[in-house]
């Protein structure tokens, strides 16, 4: 099992920027990949970024393209998602998840079997 801690969240202005963390613990060896996905009321959970474990390969949803970056520190289980140039659609509840085994891309929240509680980013106008 693998748990996560996710920290950084906040209130920023439009344009603004943010990082967020997430620390992982536990049985972190079994680790495939590691992602953000974001959920606001009445839209589903919805994929934001994605990082392999072992190779750095990288993901991003196309509305955050260009905006966000995601990062890894190996030797501190812990994954980054620095989110900049931030808009107001960008406000929403960001949750860390971390895949042990891929059945599903990487985009799709099956493929991940481990979720941080979630960290709150409020973007004002």
């Amino acid at each position: 099992q693998v748990q996560l801690v996710e920290s950084g969240g906040g209130l920023v202005q439009a344009g603004g920027s943010l990082r967020l963390s997430c620390a992982a613990s536990g049985r972190t060896f079994s680790m495939n990949a590691m992602g953000w996905f974001r959920q606001t009321p009445g839209k589903e959970r919805e994929f934001v970024a994605t990082i392999s474990w072992s190779v750095s390969t990288t993901s991003f949803a196309d509305s955050v393209k260009g905006r966000f970056t995601i990062s890894r520190d190996n030797a501190k289980n812990t994954v980054y998602l620095q989110m900049n140039s931030l808009k107001f659609e960008d406000t929403g509840l960001y949750y860390c998840a971390a895949s042990s085994a891929r059945w599903y891309g990487l985009d799709d929240r099956r493929s991940y079997d481990s979720w941080g509680q979630g960290t709150q980013v409020t973007v004002s106008s």
